[in-house]
């Protein structure tokens, strides 16, 4: 990371504008943080780029009947996060709805990219579809009047 001094660009004729000026570069510390980009542009560094790669955020991911809290990285997937509620519910991936602010989010939406912060609110749905098919099967399979069992490898 590269450190430069600020520097004034302009000259003010006036003592209210170099007085505003002096106060700006107060509450910045005098320091501009500088980042240099894979295609060589020197840029300004930005503040919430520093605390994405250490950060975790806390999500509530709540079921029907549940409430699990999930510490994940804000720039994981909702795909990544359903593998987690796998592990913590029981429920395959693909079985799993996630709704976040009303709308089904895709596996492939990032948590950052969609808006989610810490200590945010998840709904966890299993997916009717599936549901149907287990409840329809329940461990056989109806063909013409005659019963067989499933087998599962």
């Amino acid at each position: 990371m590269i450190k430069l001094r600020c520097k004034k660009f302009f000259r003010s004729n006036s003592k209210v504008a170099s007085s505003n000026a002096v106060v700006a570069d107060a509450k910045l510390g005098g320091e501009i943080k500088w980042e240099l980009r894979p295609g060589g542009m020197l840029v300004q560094k930005r503040e919430c780029a520093e605390n994405d790669g250490d950060s975790i955020i806390t999500l509530r991911v709540s079921t029907v009947t549940q409430c699990h809290h999930i510490s994940i990285q804000p720039t994981s997937s909702f795909g990544e996060l359903k593998m987690i509620l796998a592990m913590v519910t029981g429920l395959e991936p693909k079985e799993q709805r996630l709704l976040y602010k009303g709308k089904e989010r895709e596996d492939c939406e990032y948590l950052h990219m969609v808006g989610v912060k810490d200590k945010d609110k998840v709904l966890l749905f299993q997916d009717p579809s599936i549901k149907e098919r287990k409840l329809a099967t329940n461990g056989h399979v109806q063909v013409i009047g005659s019963t067989y069992h499933t087998i599962c490898v």
